[in-house]
C-alpha cells in the first residue's frame, strides 16, 4: 500500500512537472520577442476611414474593424534587404522586364495604338520637377517614362543605389512586393492592418505622428514642403527618399509610416469597399474586396497603397494621413513606391 501511494505521489509530481513545463512553454511563446526587424502590433477595434476635411470619397463611410495582433516590419524594406532576395532567387522586377504589349493592351481602352518598340523596353516612371505651376490633374507633367530605371537605378541607368543601401527600395510593383514577402515567409499587410498600425495606438490621430499640422511637421516625416511639383523648400532635408529610421517612430515603434515611399497593401482596390464593409457591421480582420473596381480605369487590376511619399503635399494628395487611400495597377512602378511586410503570430 505504501509503495502504491509512493508511486502515485511520484506520478502526480511528474504530472505537475509536465503541466508546469507546458504552461511555461505557452507563456514563453506568448511573450516571445518579435522576429528581427519587426514589432508587435497589438489587437484592437477601431473606426476605419476618413477623419478630417481632407478625406476623399473612397475613405467613407467610416466603419468598425477588429484586428488581431500581428508583427510588422519596423521600417520599409531597404535596398540592402531587397538585394539579399534578388541574390538568393535571381528575381527580376517588373521594371527590369520588357513590356509585353499583348498583356498590356488588355488593361487599356479598345483602339489604343501600340507604341513604338523603343517605348516597350524595360523601364519605370521617374519624377521630374517642373519649372512652374502645372495642372495637378495631368500627371504626365511630372512623371517621365524612363528606360533603364529600376530598383538598382532609381533615376535611370546612370544612377545608382551604391550609397543608398539603407534607403527604401523603390520602383517596386505589387507583384514584386508580393514575391519578396513570400520569400521572406511574410505577407503584405491588409489595408485595415496598415491603418490600425499607422495610428500607433491613438485612434484620434490624423497623421502617424499625431495631429501636428504638416506646416510644422517637417522634422517628423519626409514629404514635399512648398508648392508641388515645382517648389520644394527641402525643410526636411530630403528631395527624394530618406534613409529608413530618419524620422521618429510612432507609438508602436514603426518608422516612416508617413511619407518617404508609398507602401503596397494586400487588398485589391474597390472604390466602394467601405460601403460593403459598413453593411457587415464590425468586421474582424478584413482581407479587402474580392474584385477590382475603379471606374477611372475599369480594366486595370489595382491594389491599395498607403502612407504617402516624399512627393506628398497638402495641395496634391495629403497621402501622409493615416486614412488616405491610394491605388495603382499591380504591374506599375515608380521611384516613390516601396513596401513593408507583416507576419502572423
Amino acid at each position: 500500500m505504501k509503495k502504491t501511494l509512493f508511486l502515485i505521489g511520484i506520478f502526480n509530481l511528474y504530472f505537475l512537472f509536465l503541466v508546469g513545463c507546458t504552461s511555461l512553454k505557452k507563456e514563453q511563446k506568448s511573450n516571445s520577442s518579435p522576429p528581427e526587424g519587426m514589432v508587435l502590433i497589438p489587437s484592437g477595434t477601431f473606426t476605419m476611414g476618413g477623419r478630417s476635411t481632407q478625406a476623399y470619397a473612397d475613405e467613407f463611410p467610416n466603419h468598425e474593424v477588429s484586428i488581431s495582433s500581428f508583427y510588422m516590419d519596423s521600417h520599409e524594406v531597404t535596398n540592402q534587404e531587397f538585394k539579399l532576395f534578388v541574390n538568393a532567387t535571381g528575381y527580376k522586377t517588373i521594371a527590369e522586364r520588357d513590356i509585353d504589349w499583348e498583356e498590356m493592351k488588355k488593361t487599356l481602352a479598345p483602339g489604343v495604338t501600340k507604341p513604338h518598340d523603343s517605348l516597350l523596353k524595360a523601364g519605370s516612371l521617374v519624377f521630374k520637377q517642373t519649372e512652374a505651376p502645372v495642372n495637378l490633374e495631368d500627371y504626365s507633367q511630372w512623371w517621365s517614362w524612363t528606360t533603364g530605371a529600376n530598383w538598382q537605378h532609381p533615376e535611370g541607368p546612370e544612377s545608382s543605389i551604391a550609397n543608398r543601401m539603407n534607403h527604401p527600395v523603390v520602383h517596386i510593383a505589387w507583384d514584386d512586393a508580393n514575391a519578396y514577402a513570400q520569400w521572406a515567409n511574410k505577407r503584405l499587410p491588409t489595408e485595415a492592418e496598415w491603418e490600425w498600425a499607422a495610428q500607433g495606438g491613438n485612434s484620434e490621430q490624423i497623421y502617424p505622428w499625431g495631429i501636428t499640422n504638416v506646416e510644422k511637421a517637417f522634422d517628423l516625416a519626409n514629404f514635399w514642403q512648398g508648392v508641388f511639383p515645382y517648389n520644394n523648400r527641402l525643410l526636411d532635408g530630403h528631395f527624394g527618399t530618406a534613409p529608413v529610421t530618419s524620422f521618429p517612430a510612432n507609438g508602436y515603434g514603426l518608422y516612416e509610416m508617413a511619407g518617404n515611399v508609398w507602401e503596397w497593401c494586400q487588398d485589391k482596390y474597390d472604390y466602394k469597399a467601405y460601403n460593403i464593409q459598413k453593411r457587415k457591421g464590425t468586421v474582424k480582420n478584413p482581407k479587402g474586396p474580392k474584385q477590382y473596381n475603379d471606374p477611372r480605369e475599369p480594366l486595370s487590376p489595382k491594389h491599395v497603397m498607403r502612407g504617402g511619399s516624399f512627393l506628398c503635399n497638402d495641395s496634391y494628395c495629403s497621402g501622409y494621413r493615416v486614412s488616405r487611400r491610394m491605388s495603382s495597377s499591380r504591374d506599375s512602378s515608380f521611384n516613390h513606391t516601396g513596401f513593408r511586410c507583416v507576419q502572423d503570430l
